[in-house]
């Protein structure tokens, strides 16, 4: 298998972790292999990648669909990233709680939040490449949010970058709270919310 599947504490999230065949030439690896995601129980459909460039200090996030969630393969191409996932299935035993990894180019990881999540990510370098691969289309009527720095989520952004003072953009600057009696998705990432 080219790759190593790291479970996370919150059901369903991932880390992945390819394996890097490099020399004094360069590097070789597979991003995604169909077949050893099938084997590792991730039989996930990607119709889209999409690919974003950022400058230290943006912060996107956290942003999720409604009717048409997103599963996200995401990785830094170039650069490195603090990338975030909060859990929004009703019902779950990590309702509300999120999950961090850093993604840098060097190790080339990666990090699997599938639907149902709310999701963003901090550029720790001086720039940074984002990609990801989407289990469903962009559908811009559909857009979610919640606040970067709401405090009943409580990410800890701080640990990760000290005097932490992101450049987000108007619509980032506007996401409601997160709301525990808001009902999101529930168990099956199907939207039940408002």
């Amino acid at each position: 298998m080219a790759f190593e599947f790291r479970k996370c504490f919150i059901e369903g999230l991932y880390e992945v972790q390819p394996k890097v065949f490099g020399d004094n030439r360069g590097y070789f690896f597979e991003v995604y292999s169909e077949k050893d995601f099938f084997e590792a129980g991730l039989c996930m459909k990607f119709v889209q990648d999409n690919q974003s460039s950022s400058s230290k200090g943006v912060l996107r996030g956290l942003h999720f669909q409604t009717k048409h969630p997103q599963g996200k393969l995401v990785r830094a191409v170039e650069g490195k990233v603090y990338d975030v996932a909060v859990d929004l299935r009703n019902g779950s035993p990590t309702f509300g709680k999120y999950y961090g990894v850093v993604l840098d180019a060097e190790k080339q990881n990666q990090f699997y939040i599938p639907e149902g999540f709310a999701h963003g990510f901090y550029v720790l370098s001086e720039h940074a490449v984002f990609a990801y691969k989407c289990t469903d289309f962009y559908h811009p009527e559909d857009e979610g949010g919640i606040m970067w720095n709401d405090a009943t989520v409580g990410i800890e952004w701080d640990k990760i970058a000290p005097g932490l003072e992101p450049l987000l953009s108007e619509k980032d600057k506007k996401h409601p709270s997160f709301n525990t009696s808001e009902k999101y998705f529930d168990l099956n990432a199907k939207w039940i919310g408002k």
